[in-house]
C-alpha cells in the first residue's frame, strides 16, 4: 500500500468529504483517506494505481490539480 496526495478543488462540506472518501473506498474498501477541507489535499493510502484513484474522485465532480 503506498499513499498518494491529491489536491482537490470543490470540496466544501462534510458531505464532499463523505462523498471522496466513498468513491475511494468503492475502488479498494481497504484504502484510508485523510482529507484536509482547508487546503484541498486528500491523502489515500491504498494499492490502486493513482489513475484509477483520480478517475473515482473526479466521478464525484471535483476537480483534481
Amino acid at each position: 500500500m503506498q499513499t498518494t496526495t491529491f489536491q482537490v478543488q470543490g470540496m466544501s462540506c462534510g458531505h464532499c468529504e463523505r462523498a471522496v472518501t466513498q468513491a475511494v473506498q468503492r475502488l479498494d474498501p481497504q484504502a484510508t483517506v485523510h482529507i484536509d477541507r482547508a487546503s484541498g489535499k486528500v491523502d489515500v493510502a491504498s494499492s490502486a494505481p493513482r489513475e484509477a484513484l483520480a478517475a473515482a474522485i473526479a466521478q464525484e465532480g471535483y476537480s483534481i490539480t
